[in-house]
């Protein structure tokens, strides 16, 4: 089927969409649709294939205060075989975990090593197919982002500051060695993907879409060096409350023995090592009862670091504290807003070394992340010793800053920072 690219300004390109047989989805071999459940055979179901415009007309507003609006032209050209599905997909929407549930559409874009990507594309979503050699396979050489959309009560969409996302996975790019797409093609590939998806998008309140985007090094390499290819894609999955917990307080174990990131190495940039390295220490916490880690700096082994995949922060008073960026740590984007917001409403914070004993002493920890957005630390054991804070809930401070923030993510309040993207 010929078709076009959905970013703005670039080429026409040819999209393929097959069918969607069973036994060629690539998801799952065994799946028929006698054993999927509801949403399974939802998604075996024949679904809409596109046609795309390659020029969409997105109108920025830069008005203060109110969400920045894109608008999809409606003159483009469809095909005869593509349905506008407005229906929400088969889910049970008040019982999402933080889990993978499969989606209609993914968005890929290539480019070899040192040139610029170009002519990206919805594809149904599927297996990728990658040579053993590739560069993310045999060492690491990839990144990824996760961002989110929520459902407005209008039924338009919302996305929080994307453009962060993008500007974070360039810095990251340059660390790894890898070309990055320019903030406007990822922003716009984070729109074109969220539009495809809609219908997966839960209703207000009931959880968001989480977007996964990736940059890999998908060229065959065997000597150590950059690869020769890399490939950007995006795939996007409804979900829920990341912790089990869901916004009840959850319970850390500081980690002294074991290390997220060394100064000079990767930990500020948010690539897939990262992740793998701190599987042995969460898993042994989880096997204990706790919810997560809290790692330590690996040279004085005594200051505050961050959670397995959070940002940590310690309120006394009106005063909050967060270990500082600097290099080990993960500039976390919620991280980012919630220094904005707890500055906005009064508070004062402080961006330092935050040493693990001022846990005895803080009123409320609570930790940030786009998955968790603020998850309320109920306890943390540190050497045998564990230190209680909120019981059964939010602590006052965490409450109010997650308030602020979701009702802002999920424009149930003025957006004074210009900080979401409207989808129409």
């Amino acid at each position: 089927m010929e078709s076009t690219a959905l970013l703005a300004g670039l080429q026409p390109n040819s999209l393929i969409y097959p069918s969607r047989q069973p036994h060629t989805l690539g998801l799952f071999p065994s799946f028929t649709p006698s054993s999927a459940s509801s949403w399974e055979r939802k998604l075996l179901s024949p679904a809409p294939s596109l046609k795309v415009p390659y020029r969409q007309s997105l109108l920025l507003s830069s008005n203060a205060g109110r969400p920045r609006a894109s608008h999809l032209r409606r003159d483009a050209t469809l095909s005869e075989t593509y349905s506008d599905v407005t229906e929400l997909a088969d889910l049970d929407w008040d019982n999402l975990g933080f889990g993978f549930i499969p989606t209609d559409y993914m968005y890929t874009m290539k480019c070899d090593r040192g040139g610029k990507f170009a002519n990206g594309e919805l594809q149904r979503f599927g297996n990728i197919e990658l040579s053993p050699s590739a560069g993310v396979l045999n060492y690491g050489q990839g990144l990824f982002e996760g961002l989110k959309a929520y459902r407005k009560e209008d039924g338009n969409i919302l996305l929080f500051r994307p453009e962060e996302n993008a500007l974070r996975m360039r810095m990251g790019a340059e660390r790894m060695c890898m070309p990055a797409p320019t903030v406007e093609q990822f922003v716009e590939a984070v729109k074109a993907t969220v539009l495809a998806n809609k219908r997966w998008i839960p209703p207000t309140g009931k959880g968001s879409l989480y977007i996964r985007p990736l940059l890999m090094g998908t060229g065959a390499v065997l000597g150590l060096a950059p690869a020769p290819e890399y490939t950007f894609l995006i795939y996007v999955s409804p979900v829920g409350n990341y912790f089990k917990e869901g916004v009840a307080p959850i319970s850390l174990v500081v980690e002294h023995e074991l290390h997220r990131a060394t100064p000079g190495g990767t930990g500020g940039v948010k690539t897939i090592g990262n992740y793998a390295a701190v599987l042995k220490a969460q898993s042994v916490a989880k096997a204990q009862g706790y919810s997560d880690v809290l790692y330590l700096d690996c040279v004085h082994k005594k200051y505050l670091e961050e959670v397995s995949s959070c940002n940590v922060f310690v309120a006394k008073g009106n005063v909050i504290s967060t270990p500082a960026i600097k290099g080990t740590i993960l500039p976390g984007i919620t991280r980012k807003s919630i220094i904005d917001v707890a500055r906005g409403q009064g508070f004062q914070v402080e961006e330092r070394l935050v040493a693990v004993d001022e846990l005895l002493e803080a009123d409320e920890v609570f930790c940030t992340g786009t998955a968790v957005v603020i998850s309320p630390v109920g306890s943390i054991t540190y050497r045998g010793t564990r230190v209680p804070y909120v019981e059964g809930g939010f602590g006052p401070v965490a409450q109010q800053l997650y308030s602020t923030l979701t009702r802002l993510q999920m424009g149930l309040i003025e957006d004074k920072m210009s900080w979401t993207v409207e989808l129409r």
